[in-house]
C-alpha cells in the first residue's frame, strides 16, 4: 500500500455509523474508504440489539433475507421484574414492521455482515489496523486524515471526512468541535452468566431496592448489566468478589447456583457511561455522526439505532452530490449543515429522555440501598391492564424517533454477487 491515497470520501471508524455508511456510499457508485483502528471487530460487550428500524433498512436494500440467515436470538417482548414480580413493559410484534422483534446479534458478527456486502462494491476499501490520529487541513478546510497504519499508510486526502469514531473520537478533538456534557450519573458493570435449563426465554430487567439489573437472553448464555453509581466501581471492588456475587443473587435469584463463574474481576467489564452531544456536527470538509456526534446512554439500547439512521440521512442528502465530480468539495458544506438539521432533534429528544431516567428512575432506585420497599410505577401497572398500550415503549425503542428511510431503492445490492462471509 502506498503511503498516502486519495478517495472521494474517507470514514474513521469502522463501527454501525461508519460500516453503514461505508456500505451505502460505494453502493451509489462513490469511492469510499472506511479506516478502522483495530484488526477485527472482536470487542465484548458492544450494543448486540438489530433493532426493527434497521431491520426495515436492510429489507430496502434487498439484503433482509440474508441479514437473518446470520446467527441471531429474537426478543418479542420486554418485561421487568419488580420485587419478584414479572410485568411486561414492550410487545415487539405489535409493530408493522417486517420484523417485529428485536435482533440479539454480536455486533461483531453485524459489522462483518455490513463489511461482506460492502466488499461487493469496487468503490469500497476497509483498511484494518488503521488509527486516525489527526486530521489534514487546506486553509480552513479539513482535506483528509492522518493515519498511523500497520500497512505504511501515512494519510488518505479525500473531499470529505466522517468522523465515525466513537464517543472519544480524536476526530472531533482534532476538530476543535464543542463537546456539551449532558451528565451521566450511573456507570454501568458487563458481564456474561451461565444458560441452566429451564431458564425464562424473556429479555428484561429486575428491579431489587437499590439494584437495577437487566438481562438478555443470548441462547448459549446470558448477557447481563448492573447499573452502578458514576464512578462506584471501585467501592464495590474494595468489597470483595463474593460481596458483590451476594449483591447479584439478591436482585437474580435464578443466578444464585452461577454467580461463582465470575472468578475474577476480568470477566466483570465497566462502561463509562457518557452522554454528550456536539454543538456543531461539521467544519467544511468534515461531518461527524453516531457516537462521535451524540453519546448515548445504553438505556434502551438504542445508540446503534441512532447511529444507523445518522449513517442513512448522511448517505440520503449526500450521495447525488458525491458521485457527481464535477461537485467541488466545498459545496458540500450547506448539505452538511443539512444533515445536523435533520438529526439534531431525533438525538436530543432521545437524549433528554434517557437523561430523565437517568435522573428521576435510576439515581434514585440505586440510592436506596434497601432502605425502602420498592412500589410497582402506575404505568407499569397500566400497561399490564392495557396489553394494546405496550406498542408505545415498543415503537419508541425499536423504531424511534423520525425514522430514517433509503430514498434510492433501484440499485440492489442482490444484483451483485452475494457476499461470501470473510473468515477471522
Amino acid at each position: 500500500m502506498p503511503n498516502e491515497i486519495h478517495t472521494r470520501c474517507c470514514i474513521a471508524g469502522g463501527g454501525p455509523a461508519g460500516m453503514m455508511l461505508g456500505l451505502l456510499l460505494a453502493r451509489a457508485s462513490i469511492d469510499v474508504v472506511v479506516l478502522e483502528k483495530h484488526g477485527d471487530f472482536l470487542r465484548d460487550f458492544r450494543g448486540d440489539t438489530v433493532h426493527p428500524s434497521t431491520m426495515e433498512l436492510m429489507h430496502e436494500l434487498g439484503l433482509l433475507q440474508r441479514f437473518l440467515q446470520r446467527p441471531h436470538d429474537k426478543a418479542f417482548q420486554l418485561s421487568i421484574n419488580v420485587a419478584g414480580q414479572e410485568w411486561q413493559i414492550a410487545d415487539f410484534s405489535r409493530l408493522r414492521t417486517q420484523c417485529n422483534f428485536i435482533a440479539l446479534m454480536p455486533q461483531w458478527d453485524f459489522l462483518d455482515f455490513l463489511r461482506d456486502e460492502a466488499v461487493t462494491y469496487p468503490n469500497f476499501q476497509l483498511i484494518q489496523n488503521a488509527d486516525v490520529t489527526g486530521l489534514l487541513e487546506s486553509g480552513e478546510h479539513i482535506s483528509g486524515v492522518r493515519v498511523d497504519s500497520a500497512q505504511g499508510l501515512h494519510s488518505v486526502h479525500a473531499d470529505l471526512v466522517i468522523g465515525a469514531d466513537g464517543r472519544h473520537s480524536t476526530v472531533r478533538k482534532a476538530a476543535g468541535l464543542t463537546v456539551r456534557d449532558l451528565g451521566a450519573p450511573i456507570d454501568v458493570l458487563w458481564m456474561r452468566l451461565p444458560v441452566a435449563t429451564g431458564d425464562p426465554s424473556t429479555t428484561g430487567a429486575r428491579l431489587g431496592a437499590g439494584q437495577f439489573f437487566v438481562m438478555l437472553n443470548r441462547g448459549s448464555y446470558w448477557q447481563c448489566a448492573y447499573v452502578i453509581p458514576k464512578g462506584g466501581v471501585d467501592a464495590i471492588r474494595m468489597r470483595g468478589l463474593n460481596a458483590f456475587h451476594a449483591e447479584l443473587t439478591a436482585v437474580a435469584p435464578l443466578f444464585a447456583d452461577r454467580v461463582q463463574s465470575l472468578q475474577s474481576w476480568d470477566d466483570i467489564k465497566l462502561l463509562s457511561v457518557t452522554v454528550d452531544r456536539l454543538e456543531r456536527w461539521w467544519k467544511p470538509g468534515l461531518l461527524c455522526i453516531g457516537d462521535a456526534a451524540h453519546a448515548m446512554s445504553p438505556i434502551g439500547g438504542v445508540g446503534i439505532n441512532l447511529a444507523i439512521q445518522d449513517a442513512v440521512a448522511t448517505a440520503n442528502i449526500l450521495s447525488k452530490s458525491l458521485a457527481n465530480p464535477q461537485v467541488r468539495a466545498k459545496a458540500l458544506t450547506p448539505l452538511l449543515k443539512q444533515i445536523q438539521s435533520r438529526r439534531l432533534f431525533p438525538a436530543r429528544i432521545t437524549q433528554a429522555i434517557q437523561v430523565a431516567i437517568q435522573n428521576r428512575v435510576l439515581v434514585p432506585l440505586i440510592g436506596k440501598q434497601g432502605k425502602q420497599a420498592l412500589t410497582v410505577p402506575w404505568p407499569l401497572k397500566l400497561l399490564n391492564r392495557w396489553p394494546a398500550l405496550r406498542k408505545l415503549p415498543a415503537y419508541a425503542v425499536g423504531i424511534g424517533i423520525q425514522p430514517e428511510h433509503i430514498l434510492d431503492r433501484q440499485v440492489h445490492t442482490e444484483s451483485h454477487t452475494p457476499a461470501q462471509p470473510i473468515s477471522k
